[in-house]
């Protein structure tokens, strides 16, 4: 199934994204749960989904540290995303690696700098991920699948700010988020990566990378007409999430966003279907 991310059109209303993702013909969408109510009221998004005629795939986990009336400690804002997904009936929810920092993101005209300020108190879900995901991914909810995550610079060195964050440590989760861009930023071969982890690759983050991370899917040096392939040939059954930047679909213009969109559906479904 190829759906769109909420999260590519983040700046827009949730409404404006599910009608965009319909006419661009997106087979679903995936919700980014963040700091708006609408992207976490249940009956709201059903409304959606029954208006657009387009079905919710997946929930991704509000990476924001704190969110509007859902729990601030993370395990338990895991646990609220999985009732909600329960509650709609969805069967993924998407969450990150813990960080090892807290870092802050400064943007210059020119460049972009990301500065340690702390470490991070993620201890409890460090222990939650080891010992009690194995358990509640997928026992008795949604499958609960965890993301690749990006090497962030200082410097222009690489850095890795997140636990278990490279290839062989990500593969100890049961179930897993491939996400190109991310892989892109580390300088890896993501064909390589899919075929050491795709035993436990359940979900797809699909975007470009060419310096900058989530460009559109003909935006960029990583081979993913050749992932898309060899998920076609491997039989995959999960979802494919085109997850993109605002300004890489040129978000100032919705007639530029809608032609976008199209052309990202036609680059997989050509791929996917053959």
């Amino acid at each position: 199934m190829l759906a769109l991310s909420s999260g590519s059109l983040h700046t827009y209303g949730l409404a404006r994204v599910f009608a965009l993702a319909a006419a661009a013909g997106f087979e679903a969408i995936e919700v980014l749960l963040d700091d708006r109510w609408d992207t976490r009221h249940a009956e709201y998004l059903r409304q959606l989904s029954r208006l657009h005629n387009i079905p919710i795939s997946s929930l991704h986990d509000p990476f924001l540290l704190q969110v509007p009336g859902w729990p601030n400690d993370p395990v338990a804002r895991i646990q609220r995303t999985a009732d909600l997904a329960c509650e709609l009936g969805i069967s993924t929810v998407v969450i990150h690696l813990p960080l090892r920092v807290r870092y802050v993101i400064v943007r210059g005209t020119n460049r972009t700098l990301m500065l340690p300020i702390s470490p991070s108190p993620n201890s409890r879900l460090r222990r939650w991920m080891q010992d009690g995901l194995p358990a509640f991914d997928g026992s008795s909810g949604p499958r609960i699948c965890v993301e690749n995550m990006p090497a962030r610079r200082i410097l222009g060195l690489r850095l890795n700010v997140h636990w278990w964050n490279t290839v062989a440590e990500w593969q100890r989760f049961p179930s897993l988020t491939l996400d190109t861009t991310h892989l892109g930023t580390w300088g890896l071969d993501i064909m390589d990566v899919y075929r050491r982890a795709r035993a436990r690759v359940r979900h797809v983050h699909l975007s470009n990378f060419n310096g900058r991370e989530h460009r559109r899917l003909e935006d960029g040096h990583l081979p993913l007409a050749d992932l898309l392939r060899a998920l076609r040939s491997d039989g995959y059954e999960g979802h494919v999430v085109v997850e993109l930047a605002p300004e890489s679909l040129e978000a100032h213009d919705e007639t530029q966003v809608l032609a976008h969109l199209k052309n990202q559906t036609a680059f997989c479904h050509e791929r996917l279907v053959g």
